[in-house]
């Protein structure tokens, strides 16, 4: 009868234990579905409703933290609870340490743990947890921790960072595979691609990538269209990639679903104010006057395509062989094999949140047309009145609606400075510098 009891009483802990575990399930659940139980306009709200949430869980926990006070599981849960909360709490840190202390092989206490560590900016301290995690089991949230804990790690040099991107890929990769129905590990996957795009080279295909992985993301998992940093990460590359009204929409659309965040509608603004900038400038070709326009395009002749009229000038697809000068009027949207666009500088724009150095230049016939220059180093630039000589360029047409505005205009991207021909001659090496990407702890 006795033993009967014991093994009665040891139930029912556990039953108490279990149902004290979901209250902490369903804390996380809270947090992350929100947007299922609550509309946009309560956004505003979430950070404190979580908090409230947290403190009644954490509230129940502690009601059977006597029974239950050294004993691993326990720890570990009461260290979740405290985990929800954005911001490194000492008290999480000491439940997870002491919940893998007793118990070593508890995957979750590690991740969770090295959560903390990055929260409070202790990323090598994040990288062992997550690191020991895989050696008692391969799971996908220490494949997707490492994989952003691996992008943030200073590196000694260029070389090892972009290995440290290449293995952080591998491990979203991975993580992907284990739960392909798991939304956050697509976004991951798709932050990881993002920063292999800026780090190896700007291939167009890495940029397809990443969008693919981020809208897998929100196909997968209803939540995950209601991330913001999602929408703000996504945004940052259309606005790379000149796709302005999805970015300025993306801005907008994280600023919603997190008001307490600067960012997302600061570079909103910034992009607004740019784009606003760039077509005011285009419309009266820099301000110069009639005069001083003609007198500068007095001086505009083929003598300035340089080297561009060499038989064996090599362009920037491997053709061999002059370029044909052509007007801007005459260029096609997309690119224009074997032809040379000729100008003169007539501004240029040095907006702050800008992705491109921006000019714009004049042709003979007086047409104005934007350009676009990206991975140009601080130090380079063009000045008004000098030749620009743009080879078999990229043109493309913008035509752009956000919320009461309207932008409609051309432009020709140029995706390095060493491709251009100022003043009939081609640029220094020293006047590129590959685009990066910037994090700061927990951004993703």
């Amino acid at each position: 009868l006795w033993k009967m009891r014991k093994i009665t009483q040891v139930d029912r802990q556990k039953t108490v234990f279990l149902h004290k575990w979901e209250l902490v399930d369903d804390l996380y659940k809270f947090r992350d579905c929100y947007f299922e139980t609550h509309s946009v306009e309560d956004a505003g709200r979430k950070h404190s409703d979580v908090a409230e949430e947290m403190a009644r869980t954490l509230k129940q926990l502690e009601e059977k933290e006597d029974a239950f006070k050294h004993k691993a599981e326990f720890l570990l849960q009461k260290g979740r609870c405290l985990n929800v909360a954005p911001d490194f709490s000492a008290a999480a840190e000491e439940c997870l340490s002491r919940a893998v202390k007793l118990q070593p092989g508890l995957v979750e206490g590690w991740n969770t743990l090295g959560e903390q560590y990055w929260k409070k900016g202790d990323l090598i301290g994040a990288k062992n947890c997550f690191t020991g995690a895989l050696q008692q089991s391969k799971n996908k949230v220490s494949l997707r921790n490492l994989s952003m804990v691996l992008r943030q790690l200073p590196a000694a040099d260029n070389d090892a960072h972009g290995k440290q991107v290449l293995e952080s890929v591998d491990m979203a990769r991975q993580a992907v595979q284990l739960d392909v129905k798991d939304g956050t590990s697509w976004y991951i996957l798709g932050n990881a691609y993002v920063s292999l795009f800026f780090t190896c080279g700007q291939n167009p295909q890495l940029s397809q990538q990443a969008l693919s992985a981020y809208t897998q993301s929100e196909t997968v998992d209803r939540a995950a269209s209601c991330y913001p940093e999602l929408h703000f990460n996504r945004s940052t590359l259309f606005q790379y990639e000149e796709m302005y009204g999805s970015a300025l929409a993306g801005y907008s659309r994280a600023a919603e679903l997190d008001p307490g965040w600067k960012e997302p509608p600061e570079r909103e603004k910034q992009l607004l104010e740019y784009l606003e900038k760039v077509t005011e400038l285009l419309q009266n070709k820099g301000k110069v006057k009639a005069r001083r326009l003609r007198t500068m395009l007095s001086n505009l002749n083929t003598s300035a395509l340089g080297p561009c009229s060499s038989p064996q000038f090599r362009s920037p697809t491997g053709r061999v062989g002059s370029l044909e000068p052509r007007t801007l009027s005459s260029l096609t949207h997309g690119h224009n094999a074997g032809v040379a666009a000729l100008g003169k500088v007539v501004f240029s724009l040095a907006s702050e949140g800008r992705m491109a150095f921006t000019f714009g230049m004049v042709d003979s016939e007086e047409t104005c047309i934007v350009v676009m220059v990206y991975n140009t180093a601080d130090s380079w630039g063009v000045l008004i009145g000098d030749s620009v000589v743009i080879p078999e360029p990229q043109v493309k047409r913008h035509s752009i609606t956000h919320k009461d505005k309207s932008f409609d205009f051309r432009s020709i991207r140029v995706d390095s400075p060493l491709l251009l021909i100022v003043n009939g001659k081609k640029q220094n090496v020293k006047s590129q510098i590959a685009a990066s990407v910037s994090y700061k702890p927990q951004s993703e």
